[in-house]
């Protein structure tokens, strides 16, 4: 391991950040961008499209102006008119977003080019995208399909590569210091909030941002009962109140702070120092607050999310072998606590789990080898190596007694002392020939070494494994006219089991997951092919896809008399799993399309649609009576059914703006065996639904904006599938901004 670990440093001796590649010249009838205030490297060209900057590959991308004029309630939230994406959330203060049906573990999610994902990211959807304060974001970009050539482990279904906003370098005519501050509230929840802002430069080399926010979020009203396919009862979570519209279980704080620090080194290179904190406070986790057949006073909430995030990243040029690069050391803390209460019978069970990961990213592009007159190669290439220290722990009070009681258990969700490591090295290579074909290739060794120790109190097995993986991916793009291309690609990408998987004991939503050692690595191969339009008024995306996965990781039931020692919460749960290798092969097919049109008077449409079918082997033991029904195959859980958007804008003047957005999703009925059980699904199958929203904004320059939505004009009654809440019912979201620059 330790030679493994000296030869990935080495390979990131060189690096640079990675090139941002030229814009596609803006529509004569779409609104002009604002100009930029300098060319100082410092601050990064801004980018004006809706593609993602991925080559060759389906890709979109939320702009910061998109961010504004949507208002979403966090960074999951902003990736609901995104193609191809699904957002569910187990709590208020949660989200995931599903990427061609799959999410959690199977996307990797990157702040800056630093994974987020860590060893502790649990099954299913999760909320740790959500921990990305998104007033602190420039733009997201979603990149569909398999992509661990680029991004290691979990990028199964694809990757979401957040950016956050760089400080601005002004004129010398301006101050060198320009405040800001944003306000913002809503109805459904009681949302208030907001951010204050601070900017500052020094002789034009170099250029800070200091902020820090805070947001409260109280019960969550929506349209009203969401019932199942099957039957009128309501289902058993959210609890509803008395009007039969607020949702119990829900509602959150959060306080939130970052500073980042671009200097100017000369000859294109700067050097980046930032840290971003954020800290989520008593947020409930609806589907177990009450969890089903539970008194209504029991409740499972995270009383503390944190994540601190700290890094130093040096970019630029160092010859032909690395024109662009960057090289990045971080830190990064995962901090929970979490307490179950149970009054009546005056007990309370708490949980801390800590992730500290230590990484080294390097990413270099060389400059173009001119094969031929015809032929040109570009490579871009680098490493990662990331290491997670865990430390857990669990305990018991007892509230009936004087002083209380405090039983701390022999182990945590996780063992304390368990570490992780994992990482690679890519290349991937692109050779354009002639300016019709473009061939793209390139692969990845990977390595993941798991390290837990035994607990013989519990039950507990002690691991030590390890895992080395070969992946890859090549692809063609042909530019069949000027305007139109045909692209295909295939790509072999891989997930190792993490330590939630190997050593996690957790309650999971639809009952109480226990560990599984002896998990082998998910493998997925993709085939993809995708028709791409792009014009001075239209630009269009069309994708069909398979991804077929090996190995795949689903729950399987088990019996009371199969719970671990030392675990009274699995033998007194409504089910019981344990994760488990599908036998034979799990597919995923699926098609998704997007369109933007630039029309005349300043008028901007945009649409998507996604479709998604997935089905793989029954996680669950044929029975011994032959004569009952078993299926061979069975409907992968929580695949969205299909879904799109519309979205509409006006530029009615140069100032202002109006709009309206429609989302919409058909019923999903195809349930696996765990979601039959799981009580954030209804009878059945959930019901489709249709919610459209209005929206209307001001901006005067970077001095003030103001942005209002309607949202769920027509008070809809809806819940994307798998979710344990319902969307807001009919309400206003509001938040103004201003700034001043000074002359």
């Amino acid at each position: 391991m330790r030679h493994v670990a000296a030869l990935l440093l080495a390979a990131t001796a060189i690096a640079e950040p990675a090139p941002v590649p030229t814009p596609e010249p803006e529509p004569e009838s779409a609104p002009a961008p604002e100009p930029e205030v300098s060319e100082t490297y410092v601050v990064p060209p801004p980018r004006e499209t809706s593609r993602g900057a991925a080559p060759g590959r389906a890709s979109s991308q939320v702009t910061r102006r998109d961010l504004e004029e949507r208002l979403p309630r966090s960074a999951p939230d902003a990736l609901r008119y995104e193609p191809g994406v699904y957002v569910q959330q187990t709590a208020h203060g949660q989200g995931s977003a599903f990427i061609r049906g799959r999410t959690g573990q199977q996307t990797v999610i990157l702040f800056d080019g630093i994974r987020l994902n860590n060893s502790l990211y649990r099954q299913g959807p999760n909320q740790y995208f959500f921990t990305i304060d998104s007033r602190t974001i420039e733009s997201i970009e979603v990149l569909r399909g398999g992509a661990s050539t680029r991004w290691g482990s979990d990028a199964i279904a694809g990757a979401i590569l957040a950016r956050p906003i760089e400080p601005l370098v002004l004129p010398p005519t301006f101050m060198p210091v320009r405040p800001s501050a944003q306000a913002r509230a809503a109805t459904a929840d009681g949302e208030i909030g907001g951010r204050i802002q601070l900017e500052a430069q020094a002789r034009g080399r170099v250029a800070a941002l200091a902020g820090a926010g805070a947001r409260r979020a109280g019960l969550l009203e929506g349209g009203g009962v969401v019932t199942g396919l099957e039957g009128d009862a309501p289902p058993m979570v959210p609890r509803l109140a008395d009007d039969g519209r607020t949702q119990l279980g829900t509602g959150f704080e959060e306080i939130a702070a970052d500073g980042r620090v671009a200097i100017d080194l000369g000859a294109r290179r700067r050097l980046v120092l930032a840290v971003y904190d954020y800290r989520q406070l008593d947020t409930p986790r609806t589907d177990q607050c009450p969890a089903p057949f539970a008194p209504i006073d029991e409740c499972l909430t995270y009383d503390e999310q944190f994540r601190t995030l700290a890094y130093a990243a040096l970019e630029g040029g160092l010859g032909a072998a690395a024109r662009d690069g960057r090289l990045t050391l971080s830190w990064q803390r995962q901090h929970e606590r979490r307490t179950r209460s149970r009054p009546d019978s005056f007990t309370e069970h708490g949980w801390r789990d800590d992730a500290d990961t230590f990484g080294v990213t390097g990413v270099a592009e060389t400059a173009t080898a001119r094969l031929t007159p015809w032929a040109g190669l570009t490579a871009e290439w680098g490493g990662d190596l990331y290491h997670d220290r865990v430390d857990s722990t669990a305990w018991l009070i007892f509230s009936d007694v004087e002083p209380e009681f405090v039983d701390v258990y022999s182990r945590g969700q996780y063992l304390a002392g368990s570490t992780y490591t994992y990482g690679g090295g890519f290349a991937d290579l692109a050779l354009a020939l002639g300016r019709a074909v473009t061939v793209r290739a390139g692969g990845r060794l990977a390595i993941a070494d798991a390290n837990s120790p035994a607990d013989p109190d519990s039950g507990t097995r002690g691991i030590d494994r390890s895992w080395r993986a070969l992946v890859g991916h090549s692809g063609i793009e042909w530019a069949a006219t000027r305007h139109v291309a045909l692209l295909a690609n295939v790509d072999r990408s891989f997930r190792t089991p993490n330590l939630d998987d190997l050593t996690s004991r957790q309650q999971a939503g639809s009952g109480f997951q226990f560990e599984n050692p002896n998990l082998a690595p998910e493998t997925a191969t993709t085939l993809e092919a995708g028709l791409r339009i792009g014009g001075a008024a239209l630009e269009a995306d069309l994708w069909t896809y398979r991804a077929v996965v090996d190995d795949a990781i689903a729950r399987a039931a088990r019996e009371a008399s199969d719970c671990p020692p030392e675990t009274p919460q699995c033998v007194g749960s409504w089910s019981r799993y344990q994760l488990v290798n599908l036998d034979g092969a799990a597919t995923i097919v699926g098609a998704e399309a997007s369109a933007r049109a630039w029309l005349p008077r300043r008028v901007d449409l945009r649409a998507s649609i996604a479709w998604a079918r997935g089905e793989g082997g029954n996680p669950q033991e044929p029975p011994s009576d032959p004569a009952l029904a078993y299926d061979e195959r069975v409907p992968l859980s929580r695949i969205p059914p299909l879904n799109g958007t519309v979205e509409a804008r006006w530029g009615f003047r140069p100032r202002w703006n109006v709009g309206a957005a429609l989302r919409w999703a058909l019923a999903q009925s195809r349930l696996a065996p765990s979601d039959r059980t799981d009580a954030r699904i209804p009878e059945g199958g959930t019901p489709g639904f249709a919610t459209l929203d209005l929206r209307a904004g001001y901006r005067r320059g970077r001095d003030l904006s103001v942005s209002l939505v309607g949202e769920n004009v027509l008070d809809a009654a809806y819940r994307y599938h798998g979710s344990s809440i319902n969307g807001p019912g009919r309400g206003l979201v509001l938040q103004v901004e201003g700034g001043f620059d000074g002359m």
